[in-house]
C-alpha cells in the first residue's frame, strides 16, 4: 500500500519526536511492504521565522493533497507577548480549513507505569477511556477583543446543533463498539451552549437507544477523573473543556508524553501527540517520542493497517515494561529520545 503523508514537525521538541516516528514508520513500511511518501512542511513558530506567517498556502495545499498529516508540536515562547502573531494560530487555522471537528484522545494506563501516577493504583488500574473533543468551534474560535485601554476583553463561545451533532454521532458510533456509554461534560447549570449540547444529545440518543448517557458538570468531571476514572468509557465534550481534561488525564497515565491523538472530519486527518513544544528540552535528545509514535499507530489503524497498528502498540507496551523510557518516566536510568526509537525499531525487525 502507498500513502502520502504531510509531515509538520513544528517547533521545540516536535522535530525530534517526529524523527523517531518516521523511523518507526519506515521500519513498518519495510516489514509489511508499504510505501510511505513524506511531504515536509512548515507550521507554527518555524513557519513565522521563515515565511512571516504561521501557516502558508503551500503547507495547506500540501496537506489537502495528502492521505494524512503527522504533526509534532506547536509553540515558541518568543511569541508569548505578541497578541497578533502566534504559532498556535497556524494549527487552529489548519484544523478549521480542513474541517477537523472531532479530536480523539485515548487515555490508557499501562500496568508497568502504575507507580508513576500520583494517584492511587487501585483508582487507575485498568483505566481505558477515550475523550472526544469538539475541535473547531467554541471559545477558541469565537470573536475576541481586548480594548485599547487594556482594561476590558471578551471571548465569545458559540455552538449550533450541526457543530454538536456531527461529533456526537462519532461518539455514539464509538460507544456502540465499546461499553455503550457516553459521559457528556458541560456546564449546563450556567452556560447556554452547554444546554444546547444536552438537548442535542438527547435527540440523537433516540436513534442510538442502546447507548446510555451520563451528564457531568466540568468541575465535578475534573474531580471524578482523578478519584474514579474507571467510570468513564467515551467522554464527550466541547473544545476548551476537552483540552483541559485531556491534559489532566496525563496524571493518570504517568506522563503527558504518552498520549496520542487524531483529529478527523471533512478532509485530511491530523495525527499528533497532545503535548506541547517544550522548548527547554529542544535539541537535548530527552523528549518522549511515544505520544507521537502512538499517534502513528492510530493513523495506521485508520488506514486499515490493523496488524501494523497493533504491533506498534505492543512494542511500546514492551518498551515501557523494560524501562526503555525517557526522563519523564524513568528518572533514575533514562533512555534518550533516539534510544527509545532504536529499541522500537529493533523490536519491529525482530518480530516475525
Amino acid at each position: 500500500m502507498e500513502k502520502n503523508i504531510a509531515v509538520l514537525s513544528g517547533d521545540g521538541i516536535g522535530p525530534e519526536v517526529i524523527n523517531q516516528s518516521l523511523r518507526v514508520l519506515d521500519a513498518i513500511g519495510k516489514k509489511y511492504d508499504h510505501k510511505f511518501i513524506y511531504h515536509k512542511c512548515l507550521i507554527g513558530g518555524i513557519s513565522i521565522e521563515k515565511t512571516g506567517i504561521p501557516l502558508t498556502k503551500e503547507t495547506l495545499d500540501t496537506c489537502l493533497g495528502c492521505d494524512s498529516i503527522l504533526l509534532g508540536a506547536i509553540g515558541d515562547p518568543k511569541y508569548d507577548n505578541n497578541h497578533h502573531l502566534r504559532p498556535e494560530q497556524g494549527l487552529l487555522k489548519l484544523r478549521k480549513k480542513l474541517g477537523l471537528y472531532c479530536n480523539i484522545r485515548p487515555i490508557k494506563v499501562y500496568k508497568s507505569l502504575l507507580y508513576k501516577s500520583p494517584i492511587k493504583k487501585s483508582y487507575i488500574k485498568d483505566v481505558d477511556f477515550i475523550i472526544y473533543r469538539e475541535l473547531t468551534n467554541g471559545i477558541y474560535f469565537g470573536k475576541k477583543r481586548i480594548s485599547k485601554s487594556r482594561k476590558r476583553a471578551y471571548d465569545i463561545c458559540s455552538y449550533n446543533k450541526k457543530d454538536i451533532s456531527r461529533i456526537a454521532i462519532y461518539a455514539f458510533k464509538a460507544a456502540l463498539k465499546r461499553k455503550k456509554k457516553i459521559t457528556l461534560v458541560d456546564k449546563a447549570n450556567v452556560l447556554a451552549t452547554s444546554k444546547l449540547w444536552r438537548e442535542t444529545l438527547k435527540e440523537i440518543n433516540i436513534k442510538y437507544k442502546e447507548v446510555q448517557i451520563d451528564y457531568l458538570f466540568i468541575d465535578n468531571a475534573s474531580m471524578q477523573m482523578i478519584i474514579n476514572p474507571k467510570q468513564f468509557d467515551i467522554l464527550l465534550t466541547e473544545n476548551m473543556f476537552g483540552d483541559i481534561l485531556s491534559d489532566e488525564a496525563s496524571a493518570i497515565v504517568g506522563s503527558l508524553g504518552l498520549i496520542p491523538s487524531s483529529s478527523i472530519g471533512e478532509k485530511t486527518p491530523i495525527y499528533e501527540p497532545i503535548h506541547g513544544s517544550y522548548p527547554k528540552a529542544a535539541g537535548k535528545n530527552i523528549a518522549n517520542p511515544l505520544g507521537a509514535i502512538l499517534s502513528v499507530a492510530m493513523m495506521l489503524k485508520d488506514f486499515g493497517m490493523k496488524k501494523e497498528s497493533l504491533l506498534i502498540n505492543k512494542i511500546v507496551k514492551n518498551s515501557l515494561k523494560n524501562g526503555i523510557s525517557t526522563k519523564d518516566i524513568n528518572y533514575k536510568n533514562p533512555s534518550s529520545t533516539k534510544e527509545v526509537g532504536d529499541f522500537l525499531i529493533n523490536s519491529i525487525n525482530l518480530k516475525k
